[in-house]
């Protein structure tokens, strides 16, 4: 086989691949010599069949084989020779297209390389970690939400009118152009006034209503109701009140720990201090991460292979739009163009983990299959019911697994990185870190 580069420009490359007819044809001999021994044919012995025979018979299928293998063999061994790592598929096609049995074969290949990564001196990179104490007030006002959680209501004297937040128990028909619908009805329902449970509307007219009462609720369904044949429609509500009642917030004492599976209060204490650490130093990591991702975006600098920046470019406007058009669920709107913004972002994206991975590779950073179960399990969780079709699904596809394993590669080579840079802590307010998130959010 002869190779030929007829391209070279930045990590562009392109060669042509030129098979001899014989090469081809000791191809096709060598697949026939091989299946041989095993082949049974109408007036011969298992394994006697004669070649030439054999090669009238599936010379044509073995011959398109042959092709493929041998450019499969040219192409693997131009990339272990040249070092060369290609950024997507190879392009392969054939060039003499009027090609026929008996010619050399001319194959024309062509491929964006991934570019050589520069070493980067981890330890010049100082780094700052945000460190939060979960105080008294923020574990008393966690304490509150839980108490307020576990609320109990407990029946208002008699004659008193509802208010907002109150709870309701009543029963309900609902009707549209005077017939009652199916879903629109319900006995001894209890629902607390401003909960947002009803369509809009609904509840702000219960606002005032005494037990023993009647009331008619009128309102109109949204446009995009979830019920067709009630989207838009004007409905009434008959509704008969049987109870009003006041929302009493529970005690905050080793009762209230209990319900939450505490042995007591100081225990439930501890727990929630953990727990708001433990979000604290989450929300930290994402600042931190930020910081170390911006300071090795300036510190290296490196072609991009522009196949891979187009896409990822294509990506962020695609997923932009779809930011902006949540009504939209298809992907039947086109193509999106990308705008330098999003070029620009592209092409960070793009340095910053092609530079990860090869951090990663060095370190020999693995994701180990505990890690990957623990990842799809935590995925399955949003599958309610169907968490083993979920497991089967991602065991049968390559590119879900790897969705899966990406971010965890990533956040073990961050760790990787923050072991050999110098990172400092620094303890500040829990509203110094909620500022630094806001920041970053309005970031991205």
């Amino acid at each position: 086989m002869q190779v030929t580069e007829t391209l070279n420009e930045g990590l562009k490359r392109a060669y042509k691949l030129m098979v001899t007819a014989q090469e081809l044809d000791e191809k096709v001999n060598e697949k026939l010599l091989e299946a041989q021994p095993d082949i049974e044919m109408k007036g011969f012995r298992k394994g006697k069949v004669p070649m030439a025979l054999l090669r009238k018979q599936f010379g044509q299928r073995l011959l398109g084989e042959a092709m493929q293998e041998t450019i499969d063999s040219a192409m693997n061994k131009h990339f272990e020779e040249s070092g060369d790592r290609p950024a997507f598929q190879p392009e392969v096609k054939m060039t003499n297209e009027d090609w026929k049995e008996g010619d050399d074969l001319d194959v024309e290949m062509s491929y964006e390389r991934l570019p050589d990564i520069p070493e980067v001196d981890l330890s010049s990179v100082s780094l700052e970690r945000m460190v939060v104490k979960a105080d008294e007030s923020a574990v008393d006002e966690a304490l509150k939400n839980l108490a307020d959680a576990a609320k109990d209501y407990q029946a208002r004297e008699e004659g008193a009118a509802a208010e907002d937040g109150d709870q309701i128990v009543f029963d309900f028909v609902g009707k549209v152009d005077g017939e009652a619908f199916d879903g629109g009805s319900a006995e001894d329902y209890p629902l607390v006034l401003g909960s947002g449970q009803f369509i809009p509307g609904f509840e702000e007219q219960l606002v005032g209503v005494k037990a023993g009462e009647e009331k008619d609720v009128t309102v109109t369904f949204p446009e995009e109701y979830q019920a067709p044949h009630l989207a838009g429609k004007e409905a009434v509500f008959t509704c008969t009140i049987k109870e009003v009642k006041a929302p009493a917030a529970a005690e905050i004492d080793d009762e209230l720990a209990k319900k939450f599976g505490s042995e007591d209060l100081e225990a439930l204490k501890g727990q929630i201090r953990e727990r708001l650490e433990a979000e604290y130093a989450g929300a930290a990591r994402a600042v931190l991460k930020r910081d170390l991702l911006d300071k090795l975006d300036a510190l290296v600098s490196f072609e991009l292979p522009a196949g891979l920046v187009d896409a990822e470019a294509n990506q962020i406007a695609h997923q932009l739009y779809h930011e902006e058009h949540p009504e939209d669920h298809g992907h039947d709107h086109g193509a999106m163009e990308p705008n330098d913004e999003h070029k620009k972002l592209a092409e960070r994206r793009v340095r910053l983990g092609l530079l990860l991975a090869e951090l990663g590779q060095k370190a020999e950073v693995k994701v180990t299959d505990a890690e990957m179960t623990q990842a799809i399990m935590n995925q399955a969780r949003q599958y309610p019911g169907q968490e083993r079709q979920f497991f089967e699904f991602v065991q049968q596809n390559a590119q879900m697994q790897q969705q899966l394993r990406a971010p965890i590669f990533e956040d073990k080579v961050i760790d990787y990185i923050c072991e050999l840079a110098k990172v400092e802590d620094k303890d500040v307010s829990k509203d110094e870190l909620e500022k630094a998130v806001e920041a970053l959010e309005n970031d991205e």
